[in-house]
Order: C-alpha cells, then structure tokens, then sequence
C-alpha cells in the first residue's frame, strides 16, 4: 500500500530502496496488522469525538486572535507609547511574542507527556490572560514588551498540544478533516482580531478594551473549563500504563466495537521502550533525526514563504498600495478562511502531501505577481491590481495546505514515544523563525524593497515544492499505528 511512495520515503526504510524488496518489507510490517482483531468494514462516528475536537481547537482561536491582535492598532500603539516612526520597535511589538511562544513551545512536548494533553490546554490558558491584562494596563513599550512575551508563552504551549490532541482523538477517516479545524479556528482568531482592531481610531480607550474582550478572556476560561469534560488522549493513558481507562476513552470516542481493534493496534505497535525516556540525542542526531528534520524543514519553509510578514504587517503594506486597511484586512481574513474550510473538505480526499504541494506552487507565484507588482514595468492601476491581488491569492493557496498540513502531518508520522517531544522540537524551529520574520519584515522592506524581498519569499516557496515533492509522504486514511509499522527504524 506504501509502494508507490518508494521514492519519496527513501530515508525511513530499512532496507534497499528497490520496488520489491520495499513492497515485501511493508507487507511484513502490515501482517502484523493482521494477527489480531479484524477492523469493521464501517467506520466510527464521528460525532463521538467532534466535541472533544472544538473544545481543543479553541486554543487555537487564541492563537490567532493573539496573532492579528496588534495588526490594526499598531500604529496607534507606536503613537500612545511614544516609538512611531521606529520599525524596529514596531517590529519587536510583534515578534517579542513570537520569543515568549519560543519559550513555550520548548517545554510543550515535556509538559504534555508529563501531565497529559488536557492539562497542557489548561495551562496554555493562563499566561494569555496575565499577558493581555499587563499589555493593557501598561502605558509605556517596556510594559506592552513584557506582556506580550507573556502571551506568548500561552501560545507556545497551545499549537502542539492540540494538533497532539487532535491526531490522538480522531478515527483515521476524518483526521484530516478534524486537522483542517485547526487552521480554520487560528483564521477565525485572526479575522476576528482583524475585525475588533478596525475602530480602533475612532474609539477613546479602544485598544484597552480589545485586550481585556471576551475574545480572551472569556474563551480561555471555556478552554480551560472545557478540558475538563473531554476525554484525554487515549495514547497518553497508553503510555503511562492505564490501560482501562485508555479502552474506556477509545469506547467514548469511537464506540465500543471500534475501541477493542483501536487497543490491539496500540498493543501491536508497543514495543516495550514507551517507557524509557526520550533523549534529546535521539531527535537531533539519532535514530529519529531524519522524520524530525522533515518536520522541522517543513515549519521552517511555511514561516519563509513570508505568510506571517502578511498577516503581521498587511495594514500597513496595502496603505502603501493605496487600498484602506480596514477593507484589506478583511478581505485577507475571508481569503484565510475560505481557503481553509476548502481545505478541511479536500484533506481526506486528495491527501496531505497533493494539498502541500500545489499550495506551495500556487504561493510562489502569488508571490512572482507582488513582485512583478512592486516593479516599474507595470502601470499604477496594473500595479495595484497585482499586489492585492497576489497577496489575497498567497494566503488563500497558504490556508490550502501550507497552513494546515504541517500540524497535521508530523503528529501522524512521528511514532508515540517521541510524538510530544518531537512537535515541540519542530514548533521550536517554527517559532525561531517566525520571530525573526516579524522582527525583520519592515526594516528589510524598507532597505531591500519590496520586489526583492517578494522575490527572496517566491524563492522559498519553490524550495519547498522541491521538499515536498522529495520527501514527503502520504498518511491520508491510514490510521496511526498503521503509518507507525509502516516507517518503524530499524533497531
């Protein structure tokens, strides 16, 4: 069933890359698929496990909204505490998040083996609410630097908890569906913040108020609430030797028929070592480092294709086009959005990595079009056309697959024992380098320009068709234990 990705999964095989003998090595592995119970041909609900799905994407909504949160007031902001003018600083307002997430992100993996995937929800929660509080209290850019490295301790915790969350809980058949929900929350964050900044000028004391909204704080507490009547992961419960409460929690999920074949996979694919401790050693120059450097290459090329830079900083490089900002940051918000639920439909029927693919192809040359838009060689009006136009159609092709299929794809192809660890290794690279895209960005616009900066994104883009194109391989409809036999190294 994996043959025809022989070329492209070349580097977790452990034997000779020929056609056959790859087919008799899966085979091999799928037959120890056999020797238990035999699945239903009928698949689970899946209204079982949607609740527990919304419940955890809604630190995803925070994540976005907290993302989008300075976009519109940022220049408001750069005036109330006395930096406009300064890019740097307007860039650090930005990116000073993205740090803390750096912090955050580093210790989810550990946090989410150590108290399990429901609580990591639950402490993601705080930090945002100390953090916005602080912004909004404070009148001065040390104040708003603090509390927004803060939040970004929240935001680190919440991406690799609930994409571990949502891969772990979901029947094979909709986990794609269920991962695109992901990205659709983070564009409903983002939009949302987009829209709540736009009177932002008008309205004395309005960015305080946007801070300490309901958006923040009453939606942690249901995240935090909620956690608590959703079923842990039936994995981590595994792991830690509860082995009833692991059956009992795939029972409330996908039913009882379908829990006993779920816990004879788990069983299969255990091979003893769950227990040990995971080494860092084991993820950056071991047995694993190749399935690792496929995630973390994968986060690094989302973040350089310059998809935050546009979602960051779209008010202010659309005022530079002429179009009013609060229109363009609407229309990047449905384009995000559209693109997404799109993608949520396609996800379990075209598979991740055609989705990956020609969503990378489809930026680059949204890309070329804003390069070509910055030039001299065509007219103001063909110029204007260009650049909104490009932009609207990179994140559009962005929501496709580059957004959603990355969080989707490394929880599946990690194996359980290093899944927790291994995210936040990746979301580590992740946040690294969307930092110092958000810090960067405008200074780089204003000493480059915006056709060779445009450029050096396309660049990027193209780059990860080639990536993709080489090294990424397909898990559409293949349950986890499935894909963890198939790419199982070689002791």
């Amino acid at each position: 069933m994996w043959a025809h990705y022989r070329e492209n999964s070349s580097m977790y095989k452990r034997t000779p890359s020929r056609e056959s003998t790859n087919m008799t090595d899966v085979e091999e592995n799928s037959s120890l698929l056999g020797n238990g119970l035999e699945k239903e041909t009928s698949n689970p609900s899946w209204k079982l496990s949607l609740p527990h799905v919304l419940v955890g994407t809604l630190s995803s909504f925070l994540f976005g909204y907290h993302l989008g949160v300075v976009n519109e007031p940022l220049e408001s902001i750069s005036v109330d505490l006395g930096f406009r003018g300064n890019t740097l600083a307007e860039g650090l307002v930005v990116s000073i998040c993205l740090g803390g997430a750096l912090i955050g992100s580093l210790f989810s993996g550990w946090i989410a083996d150590a108290v399990g995937r429901r609580r990591a929800f639950q402490l993601c929660a705080l930090p945002m609410i100390i953090g916005a509080s602080m912004s909004a209290a404070t009148n001065n850019l040390f104040g708003m630097l603090v509390g927004r490295l803060f939040v970004g301790t929240g935001l680190g915790l919440g991406p690799p908890a609930v994409a571990l969350y949502v891969t772990e809980v979901s029947p094979a058949f909709v986990r794609g569906t269920y991962g695109a929900l992901i990205q659709i929350a983070t564009c409903l964050g983002i939009l949302g913040a987009l829209l709540i900044g736009i009177p932002v000028k008008e309205i004395s004391g309005w960015y305080d108020l946007n801070l300490k909204s309901c958006y923040i704080l009453i939606t942690s507490r249901i995240l935090a609430l909620g956690m608590v009547f959703c079923a842990e992961s039936p994995h981590w419960l595994y792991k830690q030797g509860r082995i009833a409460e692991a059956e009992a929690t795939f029972e409330r999920l996908l039913g009882a028929s379908e829990a006993k074949f779920a816990m004879s996979e788990l069983s299969k694919v255990d091979r003893g070592d769950d227990t040990d401790t995971v080494k860092l050693s084991e993820l950056v120059r071991g047995r694993h480092f190749k399935v690792v450097f496929i995630g973390s290459t994968l986060f690094a090329l989302q973040q350089l294709s310059g998809i935050n830079a546009v979602f960051y900083f779209s008010s202010t490089v659309f005022k530079s086009a002429g179009v009013p900002s609060d229109i363009a940051n609407g229309c990047i918000g449905i384009a995000n959005l559209l693109g997404s639920i799109i993608s949520m439909v396609l996800m379990d029927k075209l598979g991740r990595k055609v989705l990956l693919f020609w969503s990378f192809f489809s930026m680059a040359i949204s890309m070329m079009l804003q390069a070509i838009g910055a030039s001299s060689i065509v007219s103001n009006p063909g110029a204007l056309y260009l650049s909104v136009g490009g932009m609207l159609l990179f994140v559009f092709t962005f929501a496709l697959g580059a957004g959603p299929v990355p969080s989707l794809l490394l929880p599946e192809i990690f194996p359980s024992r290093i899944r927790a660890k291994a995210m936040a290794i990746c979301m580590s690279v992740h946040w690294v380098i969307n930092f110092f895209v958000g810090l960067l960005f405008l200074r780089l616009l204003e000493k480059l320009g915006a056709q060779l900066l445009y450029s050096i994104f396309a660049t990027f883009c193209v780059m990860a068709v080639i990536f993709v194109k080489r090294n990424v391989i397909e898990t559409k409809g293949k349950s986890l234990h499935e894909i963890e036999i198939a790419l199982l190294p070689q002791d």
